[in-house]
């Protein structure tokens, strides 16, 4: 009965009135206290995860243009530090077919044109085929 007068007070007043009349320890141990405290435990964790999850493809990426291309300039460091997990996804298969910082910047551009980034132009895939042959 006390955790619910708590939370139903805390309605009303100020948290500070709150704790006057309330002790602390009474408060940790309401159910709904519980409740509320598990619930954004699980909310904290999920985005933990998914901020996890986004921090390693960007390394991953990173390196892996990095390797591909060489030395990546700041400016599109940034531009890639602001991709969606799906848009670093796709530029980490993207990145697969670039031969050159042109195509890197190509997708780019059509990520943050709405897309998920653009395939490579045809005069780009004309060099690779090129190359191979």
């Amino acid at each position: 009965m006390s955790g619910y007068t708590q939370i139903l007070a805390g309605l009303k007043f100020n948290k500070e009135v709150i704790r006057e009349l309330f002790r602390e320890d009474v408060m940790r141990e309401s159910v709904i206290y519980q409740e509320i405290l598990e619930e954004g435990l699980q909310k904290g964790r999920l985005e933990g995860r998914q901020e996890g999850l986004r921090a390693g493809e960007r390394l991953l990426v990173l390196r892996l243009l990095t390797r591909r291309l060489g030395d990546i300039p700041q400016e599109v460091r940034s531009q890639i530090e602001m991709l969606s997990v799906e848009q670093l996804e796709a530029l980490g298969e993207a990145l697969l077919d670039f031969m050159e910082m042109a195509d890197l910047e190509r997708w780019i551009t059509g990520a943050t044109d709405g897309g998920s980034g653009s395939p490579l132009d045809l005069p780009s895939a004309k060099k690779s085929i090129a190359r191979v042959l």
